[in-house]
């Protein structure tokens, strides 16, 4: 079976989630700075939420997006720390199918060149889920940045070698 030739100017329908009791859209800024992070790539904005951090939301709202086959990649920002109730790692990892072991632990480790130490408190995770790429950030902004100029950016882009998400993402 030969495989269809990957479209290197492929863009993806990227959903973005704030997980956050206090955000608005007015002071979202981690959100609102992934959203203008993928449009500056020439990604699509496919849908994007703020969710009060409760395990049993999060887990409808990323389960409603994993469902839509226009939906490619899910990214959240916030609930990735130790406070009370963050919770999106419990929410939403129950839901891969597979776990990107790797995500975390690079996550963590470009977070210790800038933040030091703080990066163990970080539980950054990703995953798939019905060809969907799931990918949690915290919810600092600079975290947020990390996340995308750093490992994000780079893997959501058809040309990067000597492998990326894209042709899993859109067969």
């Amino acid at each position: 079976m030969a495989h269809e030739p990957i479209d290197k100017n492929q863009k993806l329908n990227i959903a973005v989630l704030t997980v956050s009791d206090t955000r608005t859209e007015e002071n979202d800024t981690s959100g609102q700075y992934l959203v203008e992070a993928l449009q500056a790539d020439g990604h699509h904005l496919a849908d994007k939420a703020i969710v009060i951090d409760d395990k049993y939301r999060l887990r409808a709202q990323v389960s409603a997006w994993i469902a839509d086959p226009e939906i490619q990649v899910i990214l959240t920002t916030g609930g990735t720390g130790f406070a009370g109730r963050d919770s999106t790692p419990e929410a939403l990892v129950p839901l891969f199918d597979k776990h990107i072991d790797g995500f975390g632990e690079m996550f963590r480790s470009i977070s210790y060149e800038e933040i030091g130490s703080s990066t163990i408190q970080s539980r950054a995770v990703a995953g798939l889920a019905n060809r969907t790429l799931i990918a949690c950030l915290p919810g600092s902004t600079g975290a947020c940045k990390t996340g995308w100029s750093k490992l994000l950016q780079e893997q959501l882009t058809a040309t990067h070698m000597p492998c990326n998400f894209v042709g899993y993402l859109t067969k």
